[in-house]
């Protein structure tokens, strides 16, 4: 009995990665804004049947509000679980490179040049970046293979 890993594409999987890092930077660093329910009477003229059907205006804007919370806080913690699991140095460029605020402002050079203590080679960034993209795609469920 034998287990293969699977073999990735390597860009599609790298774009469907980077996304997921990115919806997560968008969830955690963005303030949700609660919908708010109208209390203004429609100035226009509505003509239709009867539709047999009571509208809860307030429940349902009640309702998006917390399930929109509370899926982003999931969403959250299933990819920082994720990142936690990788050993450390993939775990620390993730974290550096795509989890922190600035993220969007930060190149893969200022990372590997500057957080890492000693710098690494632009090569061996490169290596371990992938190492961590296989890792979350494979368990994230998001692996796009060849």
């Amino acid at each position: 009995m034998s287990f293969e890993l699977p073999e990735l594409d390597r860009k599609a999987t790298q774009t469907a990665v980077e996304a997921e890092l990115e919806k997560y930077r968008l969830y955690k660093y963005l303030t949700f804004e609660d919908r708010e329910a109208s209390i203004t009477a429609s100035s226009e003229i509505r003509y239709h049947g009867a539709t047999n059907q009571t509208s809860d205006q307030t429940g349902v804007i009640a309702i998006y509000n917390t399930d929109q919370q509370k899926y982003r806080k999931d969403y959250c913690d299933r990819l920082e679980r994720a990142v936690y699991r990788l050993p450390k140095m993939e775990r620390f460029l993730i974290e550096e490179r795509y989890m922190s605020q600035d993220g969007d402002y930060l190149a893969d050079y200022q990372v590997y040049c500057f957080k890492f203590q000693p710098p690494i080679s632009a090569m061996t960034y490169s290596k371990i970046r992938w190492k961590a993209f296989y890792r979350l795609a494979l368990n994230l469920n998001i692996a796009i293979t060849i």
